[in-house]
Formats: C-alpha cells, sequence, structure tokens
C-alpha cells in the first residue's frame, strides 16, 4: 500500500528550535509554545536563507549532534512551552533569578544540565540577549562542593576556595561550558498572570564558553534522564512526565507545543507505548527498535557488532536531531526494498548527506515505513521519512550510522510523544500537531 508523498519546499522546518513562551499552567503542569526557528516568529530567522539551505544545515547539525553523542558514549501534573523548528535545536526561553533576567537556552534532550553565560565572564561567545550577572540576584547562591548535588555531576570538581562546586561541560563538536554550579529561581512565561515560578533550580553560571552557539541564544536547558536535567528537577511536581506535538514544516505561522506534566497527553485509542531500557549513560532516552517494514516486507534490527543488535536499548529518541540514525548494514536493507518500491529515477545526493535519492518534481508513491518498537508498531507518514530536497530532489531521511542509532524528530513530526519517567515508557498517539 503506498501514500502520495506532497513534499513541499515548506519541509525546511525538520529540526525545531524551542522558544519558551507559557501558554497554560494548571494544576497538572504547564505547558509552552515551540516556534520553527525559520519561521518569522523565530529569532533565528534569516531571510537570506532558501528553505532548502535551511534543510541541509539541519541535516548536516544532524551529523554533528551524532558525533557528539558518539563521544558521550565512549566517556562515562503538567508545564506546556513553545518550540521552534531550528537546525537540528530547540530554544526555550526562560528567565533566571530576582530580578528576572531572560534566557533563551538550546532545549536538548541528549543534555543534562542547565546552564547559561553569566558575568564575569572570562570567555564567552557573542549572544543578543545580557550576560546573567549572579552577583545582582538576591536568590542566587553557590552550590557547596562537598554536596551530594555537586557529586551528581560527573564533570563537578572543587573551586580554588574549595567550597564552590565548578563544572565544565564539552561537546563533540569542540563547544564548552565551564564555570560555577549554582542554585536560581528559574520563571517561565512571558506575562505576570502566566509565569510559573520554581525555586532552587540547580544550573549552571558558565564564565569560560565558546563553540558553534547561535548568538540568539545564551545557553543550554538540559532534558535529558540525567539528576540534573530541567526534566529530574521537577520530575514529583510534573509526575515524571513530559510530551511534546512538532507541527508539519508547511505550518510555519503555528506553534508546536511542548507540555510538562500530564496535561498534555490523550492516552486512548491509537497511543501505542515501548518501554525505556536503562542504560550508561543515563542523559539519553534508550529503546528497543526490534526491526522496519516497508509496505509489507519487515527487516529485523541488525548492526555489525551482535551483542548491539541483540541488546535492548539498541536506539535513543532525541527531539533536537533531525535525522534518523541507523546501522548501515540494517539501512542498506531499507534502502535496497525503497529503491524496488519506488517508480522514480535514483540518483545521487549533491551534497553528500543523503543516501537514497529520487529525481521528480513531482510528487512520488512511497511505500508505507512502520518502525517497530517493543511493543509499539509506529506507522510512519511519508512526511516523517522523505523530505524534499530541491526542486527535483527527494531524499530518504534516514542515514547510515556506525556507531549509534538515533530517532530524530522529523520521524516523530505529527505525533503526540510522552515521555512517562515513572512508568518508564514513552508512547506515540498520531495527531493533528496544529490543533495541539
Amino acid at each position: 500500500m503506498a501514500a502520495a508523498l506532497r513534499i513541499k519546499t515548506l519541509i525546511s522546518t525538520l529540526s525545531v528550535i524551542l522558544l519558551l513562551t507559557l501558554t497554560e499552567a494548571t494544576n497538572s503542569g504547564f505547558t509552552v509554545d515551540l516556534i520553527k526557528r525559520d519561521s518569522t516568529l523565530s529569532p533565528l530567522y534569516n531571510s537570506s536563507h532558501t528553505h532548502f539551505d535551511r534543510l541541509y544545515n539541519a541535516f548536516a547539525r544532524s551529523v554533528s549532534r551524532a558525533n557528539r553523542f558518539k563521544q558521550s558514549l565512549q566517556s562515562k501534573s503538567s508545564i506546556q512551552s513553545n518550540v521552534i523548528a531550528n537546525d537540528g535545536e530547540y530554544l526555550i526561553k526562560i528567565s533566571l533569578g530576582t530580578p528576572a533576567i531572560e534566557v533563551l537556552g538550546i532545549a536538548d534532550t541528549g543534555s543534562d544540565l542547565i546552564w547559561t553565560q553569566c558575568e564575569p565572564c572570562e570567555k564567552c561567545y557573542k549572544q543578543d540577549l545580557p550576560l546573567f550577572d549572579p552577583q545582582q540576584s538576591s536568590t542566587y547562591g553557590n552550590v557547596p562542593c562537598n554536596s551530594s548535588t555537586c557529586k551528581a555531576l560527573d564533570t563537578a570538581s572543587c573551586g580554588t576556595d574549595k567550597n564552590t562546586c565548578q563544572y565544565s561541560y564539552s561537546y563533540g563538536d569542540q563547544s564548552f561550558s565551564n564555570g560555577d554550579l549554582g542554585v536560581e529561581t528559574l520563571t517561565i512565561g512571558l506575562t505576570t498572570s502566566h509565569q510559573v515560578t520554581l525555586q532552587n533550580i540547580v544550573f549552571g553560571c558558565g564564565h569560560n564558553n565558546d563553540g558553534t552557539f547561535a548568538e540568539a541564544g545564551s545557553g543550554i536547558i538540559g532534558l535529558g534522564g540525567g539528576p540534573l536535567s530541567l526534566v529530574s528537577q521537577l520530575h514529583n511536581s510534573i509526575r515524571g512526565k513530559f510530551s511534546y506535538c512538532l507541527v508539519p514544516t508547511e505550518n510555519s505561522n503555528v506553534t508546536s507545543k511542548i507540555n510538562f506534566g500530564d496535561n498534555g497527553f490523550d492516552s486512548g485509542n491509537g497511543v501505542v507505548s515501548t518501554p525505556m531500557v536503562a542504560k550508561d549513560p543515563s542523559t539519553f532516552y534508550y529503546l528497543t527498535l526490534e526491526g522496519i517494514s516497508v509496505g509489507n516486507k519487515r527487516f529485523a534490527y541488525k548492526a555489525s557488532s551482535k551483542a548491539v543488535a541483540s541488546n535492548e536499548g539498541n536506539i535513543i529518541i532525541d527531539s533536537g536531531t533531525t535525522l534518523t540514525f541507523l546501522p548501515p548494514e540494517f539501512h542498506a536493507d531499507l534502502v535496497s526494498a525503497l529503491e524496488k518500491a519506488i517508480d522514480a529515477e535514483r540518483v545521487h545526493d549533491p551534497r553528500g548527506v543523503l543516501s537514497l535519492c529520487f529525481r521528480s518534481k513531482d510528487d512520488i508513491d512511497v511505500p508505507i515505513i512502520t518502525a517497530h518498537f517493543t511493543g509499539a508498531d509506529v506507522k510512519l507518514k511519508p512526511i516523517n521519512t522523505f523530505a524534499r530536497m530541491d526542486d527535483d530532489l527527494v531524499c530518504f531521511s534516514m542515514i547510515p550510522s556506525e556507531s549509534l542509532a538515533i530517532y530524530g524528530n522529523l520521524a516523530q513530526i505529527n505525533f503526540l510523544v510522552e515521555y512517562d519517567l515513572k512508568a518508564k515508557k514513552v508512547s506515540f498517539l498520531p495527531a493533528d500537531c496544529t490543533k495541539h
């Protein structure tokens, strides 16, 4: 059975930057809009870029992000927010301190720590917003070096005064942040009538930071599984749940939503759930992918290492990575099946990013592709698996990776995706995300 592929140049949103503006706060949690990076609503909008430029940039950042994850693997009730489709990132707008200072950070399910650039700054990358100055906040406090909070961070150490906990974070693309670990009041919301105030939130006050960060952003909002991420720190108050619904890229004036708590997910008909698998590092959300079907033909997950292929937790789900990365042997099976099933001329991606492309100015028919997770069959639409990369070029948005399998955000468009950290499961519900 085939579905008509209606890929338009608007697919440039594929990865999403999150701009956090509170739209709803209830006893069961809160909700914030997610604004696409390349829409006119985004602070990172660049009118000189074409749709195809933005798409290729997003894919390139996916590869860089996957490399960072590889390095990490080798080393050791309800709130809602706004999400912006960016080149592989999400931005969240929050406020820190008293009086409150605005911070616009990359929302990252692949990171554990919340950090922002701070005064005094030994070395900082250029940012549009003023730097946070802890000395000007009446609610700031340092985390003691001998505290359990300091010890919870693998990269923490004692400062020169032996009383302040210091952190050091580095990323696969050579970006880094170093500074003091502190506690502060965090406020979500742009108006006084729609704000949620969170006290004693642990974060990194970065005095030495540099790398590939956008000037519109001023740090990282870690949403991973580690003990100091925003999600983990809010664990009980949000009942251990958060969810999001990413709108299709053509809806440039409709915001996605991210929900903290249990008010964002409808557990009715059509929901499928798969267990999370506990593995190191605890930052990532591991699932077990048993196979993928192309039409009626099912291909079992496999990798060059039998241990990797047979183990539980063989793929991570990540909202900040655009593409889906699969083991080369497994990916080759899918490419072979799709090449046989699609009636169009196969061509090379001129930029060398994607491995399966077809020449076509018109809509093409592609087989239904189903991701078979343990206990959950997720039927993907064409927008989840193919992207138009030029006026006459359509490409498969899953690529091979030697080291790490990632279920990216393009595959998650028009699904309500809920992370339940208490029940240790991820749930998928097909949805029209423009209505959530």
